[in-house]
């Protein structure tokens, strides 16, 4: 029988236990990769922090920038999460359309772990904002047995330039019938790869558009009408389409150019395995500041400034998302996540085979090019940019003056961020 004080005492208990407990709650998209990546990272905290609990909440991209922007406008804070995931090319958008949204993060977090291209997306007037996570390093993904039948080696896919891989391209497909590559023609990832591998973007520094007498832009669009009007590419549009170019034998290219994050994709077949291999990117021959190295996508996390958990929140990512090297090593044997953390290859993961690939080491290779790509400044207009760039490149493939297009498109642009 519970007696009175029994009751009382037991209650009281509870409403300790309440205080005590702390909730910190996430905003994220996607149920594969991001959401079981944080639920993870949350339950290895918990074990030596049992009083926090996390709600991580499922959204898709698009859900979670709408509603966090409409709830930063209205200036409502209840409500808003205590961290939120957003991605790299957004978040200057974020940070100056919102000041004091987020919560700076330097001096709090040791920065000297994470790839500079990183930090250089979150920082805005010397401060720093946010916790790197995946990284988007760009690959040449190619396949092994197409290339050796159009009489090509591993040897000769490595430290290409791009008139190199449109020659290859052309023995592809001319002795294999199969095209050399799949592109949307209506999306522009692999300008944009060529731009950044170059240290360049549509602005400056200061949000400026620098997209009309760009030389590194319109060098990127010189090979991209070079490559389109060579006969290799296999037009793909939407992602049902480019998933079946990289996973059907029978409508397959022979080489993808994408972020790290395509392997699931690739791997999404499992008849394909051992035939794919990695290399580097090509470079833009002649181009002043030109690498083999460049960034599509990625992400990391915020906290905001309104957070009730906030030093909470902060001690967490530390903990996780800096410090923990093995966690870092699971989600990459797990999950395919490649971290901007550079203290993670040190770790057996990212040194060991990867077998899908013919056994080769391509996670040490991905660290490798992480840590050279040119940093750029994503500004906050990228999304106005892009979308400009897109409506031209139809015109541009039909011989419209690259110089006309890139002239047209900044004052699109100008005119959208009045």
């Amino acid at each position: 029988m519970i007696t009175r004080k029994l009751f009382v005492a037991s209650l009281a208990l509870g409403a300790v236990f309440s205080v005590q407990a702390k909730e910190i709650t996430v905003w994220s998209w996607d149920p594969h990769f991001n959401i079981p990546i944080m639920k993870q990272a949350g339950e290895i905290y918990r074990k030596t922090h049992p009083d926090v609990t996390f709600n991580v909440v499922d959204m898709g991209k698009s859900d979670v920038e709408q509603k966090l922007q409409t709830m930063l406008a209205s200036g409502v804070t209840e409500g808003l999460p205590d961290i939120v995931l957003l991605e790299d090319n957004k978040i200057q958008r974020y940070i100056q359309f919102y000041p004091g949204a987020f919560e700076p993060l330097d001096g709090k977090i040791d920065y000297n772990v994470f790839a500079n291209q990183k930090i250089a997306t979150m920082t805005y007037e010397n401060k720093i904002y946010g916790i790197p996570f995946d990284s988007g390093v760009t690959a040449l993904f190619y396949r092994k047995d197409i290339i050796e039948q159009a009489g090509f080696s591993d040897a000769d896919m490595r430290n290409l330039t791009w008139d190199r891989y449109i020659e290859i391209g052309k023995q592809v497909t001319s002795k294999t019938g199969k095209k050399m590559l799949a592109a949307d023609p209506s999306d522009n990832p692999l300008v944009t790869i060529m731009m950044q591998s170059a240290g360049s973007w549509y602005f400056d520094k200061d949000n400026r558009p620098t997209i009309a007498n760009n030389p590194v832009l319109k060098a990127a669009l010189q090979y991209y009408v070079k490559i389109n009007n060579a006969g290799i590419v296999k037009p793909v549009f939407g992602w049902a389409e480019a998933t079946n170019a990289l996973n059907s034998d029978k409508n397959n290219v022979a080489s993808v150019i994408t972020g790290v994050w395509g392997i699931s994709t690739i791997k999404a077949e499992p008849n394909q395995a051992g035939k794919w291999r990695v290399a580097e990117i090509p470079i833009m021959e002649g181009v002043k500041g030109a690498t083999h190295a460049s960034n599509l996508g990625g992400s990391s996390w915020y906290v905001l400034a309104s957070s009730k958990q906030k030093d909470i929140a902060i001690n967490f990512l530390s903990d996780i998302y800096v410090h923990n090297i093995d966690f870092y090593q699971s989600i990459l044997k797990e999950r395919g996540a490649m971290s901007s953390n550079l203290l993670a290859r040190e770790g057996d993961a990212y040194n060991a085979p990867a077998p899908y690939f013919g056994n080769t080491h391509i996670w040490s290779d991905f660290s490798d090019w992480l840590k050279i790509i040119p940093s750029v400044n994503y500004g906050i207009y990228s999304d106005e940019a892009g979308m400009a760039l897109i409506e031209q490149l139809p015109q541009i493939l039909k011989g419209k003056p690259i110089d006309q297009a890139l002239s047209d498109i900044e004052e699109q642009v100008k005119t959208q961020i009045q």
